[in-house]
């Protein structure tokens, strides 16, 4: 919290800070000095190193550290407006605040500077994790595809008088799935590259929504699934002028996701509607649905769900988040209360009836 503090406000703040908050405590105890004595008025100052100590970095602390204990010496101890100290006693007391206040600010900053250190090394192994569970996840996503794809191929070249017409045909169907698994994995490798780069810009142009989520569907089915999606879109709903190809992918994306963890013969749903120049999509499951303390790390990058099946490298989703707010939208997900769950995109976009304006 103090280390997160300290960043918010630049260094030249930090000395100015500190530097007012120490001559406001003086000032306010050189008020109150009838009722304090000028040894409480050392702990309330110190006090106040303290304070600064917690929040500000070492300069600026050590800064306030000698400026209090010259006020402290000036203002309060006897005889005042001067330096000199009379008594051997606050002599030793003038050194004993000045050395207490040094150890407490050096001490402070030592033990931040160990839990920032400590955080690094924690923030480190999580990514080093993360990287090494994406890594297997990759690897595992492509070396399926591409032993399907040596394996059939194999086949064809040395079987091939001993084949039928129709085992020919199933391995070249195993071929073109598996070609399409793997270039799937790289379209979302590049996409996620796209998004980390921070200069993707959406290409917006008249779109029909229903048009864009057949074709997509179709994609989906030709996987030959085992899932029913139901299209609810209303032959009305006007053309949007947003980005199609992110569109699709954002579609994409989410019916995969729903096919990928819902068990077989499950239902999903699309609808998309107008809202006033927002277009809402929704697609929905009957699935299982995501654990509740889960759900706000879907969208992270590379995060998989525990105890999720083998497979996949968890960049599905948070491409689906980065593609919808590129467009300046913005996605939600929640589970259906009988089951399953519902993601629901709404882009802001201009709409128009006049098919003529595709293309533009």
């Amino acid at each position: 919290m103090s280390e997160l503090f300290s960043h918010k406000i630049s260094l030249t703040k930090q000395y100015i800070y500190s530097i007012v908050l120490v001559l406001t405590a003086s000032a306010i105890c050189y008020g109150l000095q009838a009722y304090l004595g000028y040894k409480v008025v050392a702990f309330i100052l110190l006090l106040c190193v303290s304070v600064v100590a917690v929040s500000f970095d070492i300069l600026p602390v050590l800064i306030a550290a000698i400026l209090s204990a010259l006020i402290w010496d000036f203002f309060f101890i006897p005889p005042k407006f001067t330096l000199h100290v009379d008594t051997p006693g606050d002599g030793i007391l003038l050194m004993m605040y000045f050395i207490i206040a040094m150890v407490n600010a050096v001490l402070t900053y030592k033990i931040r500077k160990v839990q920032k250190d400590a955080r690094k090394k924690i923030e480190r192994e999580n990514i080093v994790r993360l990287y090494n569970t994406f890594l297997n996840s990759l690897s595992h996503e492509l070396r399926t595809p591409i032993a399907t794809i040596i394996g059939a191929t194999d086949n064809l070249l040395t079987s091939n008088a001993r084949l039928t017409e129709l085992n020919r045909h199933d391995l070249v169907a195993e071929i073109a799935k598996a070609s399409f698994r793997l270039n799937q994995q790289v379209d979302n490798l590049l996409n996620i590259s796209r998004l980390e780069s921070g200069f993707l810009q959406p290409k917006y142009d008249w779109t029909d929504i229903s048009e864009t989520v057949y074709d997509v569907v179709q994609r989906v089915e030709e996987n030959k699934i085992s899932q029913k999606i139901v299209i609810n879109i209303n032959p009305g709903l006007p053309l949007f002028k947003l980005d199609k190809g992110m569109l699709e992918q954002v579609v994409y994306n989410l019916l995969n996701n729903a096919v990928q963890y819902t068990p077989p013969g499950s239902r999903i749903d699309i609808v998309a509607n107008d809202f006033g120049h927002m277009l809402q999509l929704t697609i929905e499951d009957n699935g299982k649905g995501f654990p509740t303390e889960e759900k706000d790390m879907v969208f992270d990058k590379f995060y998989r769900l525990k105890h999720s099946k083998a497979g996949g490298t968890g960049l599905g989703l948070s491409i689906v988040k980065g593609f919808t707010e590129a467009m300046k939208g913005s996605i939600d997900l929640d589970n259906v209360p009988t089951g399953g769950a519902r993601f629901t995109v709404r882009i802001p976009a201009a709409t128009s009836q006049l098919k003529a304006l595709r293309h533009e």
